[in-house]
């Protein structure tokens, strides 16, 4: 068995204890990052998709709650493609058209 005297033990506990405080510092920040980044996708989706619906009600009128429920659920991505088939699309069935892609 080794024995540790108080002052090395003194050490290593102050160690431990900046160790911990660097470690939990570091995780808060990364976890703050992590909320903020989620949190700013979030609002962007729910922003494209209450702007894509608002788009969808001027030109095609009251929107079946089925449309209502695919732009709630749907990527930043997808409500991007819907809303540049907008602009062409003579019907709200065309609007949610599978694109063909080349």
């Amino acid at each position: 068995m080794e024995w540790i005297s108080p002052l090395e033990q003194s050490f290593i506990d102050k160690g431990w204890e900046r160790g911990l405080k660097k470690g939990l510092t570091q995780g808060l920040e990364k976890g703050i990052e992590k909320g903020l980044e989620r949190g700013l996708e979030q609002g962007r989706r729910e922003g494209a998709a209450l702007l894509l619906e608002r788009l969808l009600l001027q030109r095609f009128g009251p929107l079946p709650q089925t449309t209502r429920r695919r732009l709630a659920k749907a990527s930043v991505e997808q409500l991007g493609a819907w809303s540049d088939a907008l602009a062409e699309a003579q019907s709200l069935r065309q609007v949610f058209a599978p694109q063909a892609r080349a």
